[in-house]
């Protein structure tokens, strides 16, 4: 065995499958018995001290009895999700013991990684570790990702961002302006409408909560129409969106929000825009970009230590917050990039 310890595990399981919105009386946290964390002789695995995790509107979809796709899920087990670790034991060749990496991990203090090549080794140790859940992570690459490749902007585009004040939208909408675009976001309450305008830049932004006719407080926002769309909601905001687009315009949909914990999803009635004005809407996922990954990195490091972009988190402490923390994601409590600290390195 590969140095043997014994730990006690604290984790988050998942008592049932999701039936309506996620509770917190779905999720338990549990203290397993004592574990041993070593592996065999000649494993590539790791094992890994999780330091912060990330809460992310796809944990829903891994707790559904069915994926996207319609498969059955995983048997009941612990919660996974994105999160920051330290290599406390290892088999492979490529990371050694006191390693910081991001990557898939699971909801508790230590987990075995079967496969290493899933995650990404940490090199700006300079920067919060934390931000590797957000803007050096998973959301961070999906706006990239999104934006960049997919929406393929240009200067003097006019871009709209729904749930613009998460961890995605939030950086979306800041490489709009770098790009030279005209940007709006849509947020759930006037202080993250505040926080579009005043921290992040954004050049116009508004509670949807508080419009009565999303249609009409697009065309109040774009004048002129809608170039690109970056897509997190879904529903109707989506439907009111397909109204404002312009011809040859771009929807990249990364998420579908206001959907996740309905039984049967609201139906987009105004489709054939898609049609009429030679629309490109194109669903992607995040593991497709992983290759860009050092490239991503490179750019956003520069930009947040030059002070062009600036990212705000929402911290919860300790893994008993975890499942009030997912609850509270679509309650729309968090302010920032939601994120949960287990230990600190």
């Amino acid at each position: 065995m590969v140095n043997a310890q014994v730990r006690r595990n604290k984790r988050v399981v998942q008592k049932c499958y999701l039936s309506g919105p996620v509770k917190e009386s779905d999720m338990e946290v549990v203290m397993s018995d004592t574990v041993e964390l070593a592996l065999p002789a000649g494993s590539t695995a790791v094992i890994v001290q999780n330091l912060c995790i990330s809460i992310d509107p796809w944990n829903l979809t891994l707790m559904a009895k069915k994926d996207a796709s319609g498969l059955t899920s995983a048997p009941l087990t612990v919660l996974t999700g994105y999160g920051v670790a330290k290599v406390v034991v290892s088999g492979h060749n490529d990371f050694k013991v006191g390693d910081l990496v991001w990557g898939i991990t699971g909801w508790e203090e230590y987990s075995l990684i079967s496969d290493p090549n899933s995650l990404f080794k940490i090199n700006h140790t300079d920067l919060p570790l934390s931000y590797y859940t957000g803007i050096l992570g998973m959301p961070g690459l999906t706006a990239y990702a999104g934006f960049y490749e997919i929406c393929a902007p240009k200067k003097g585009e006019f871009v709209f961002v729904s749930a613009a004040s998460g961890a995605v939208g939030q950086l979306v909408g800041q490489f709009a302006k770098l790009t030279g675009c005209y940007v709006v976001g849509s947020a759930g309450s006037d202080e993250k409408v505040t926080l579009l305008k005043e921290k992040f830049g954004f050049d116009d932004a508004f509670n949807y909560k508080k419009e009565q006719d999303l249609n009409a407080t697009l065309k109040r926002c774009f004048p002129e129409g809608i170039d690109i769309y970056f897509e997190n909601v879904g529903g109707a905001m989506l439907d009111a969106v397909l109204l404002n687009m312009r011809n040859y315009g771009r929807i990249a949909t990364c998420g579908m929000v206001s959907q996740y914990n309905l039984e049967k999803p609201e139906g987009v009635h105004n489709l054939i825009n898609i049609l009429w004005k030679r629309l490109r809407m194109e669903g992607f996922v995040v593991l497709d970009h992983y290759s860009k990954y050092r490239k991503f990195e490179e750019m956003v490091v520069q930009h947040l230590k030059s002070g062009k972009i600036t990212y705000v988190e929402d911290i919860a402490e300790g893994l008993e917050s975890a499942p009030t923390a997912l609850v509270g994601l679509f309650k729309g409590k968090n302010v920032g990039k939601q994120l949960v600290v287990i230990a600190r390195e």
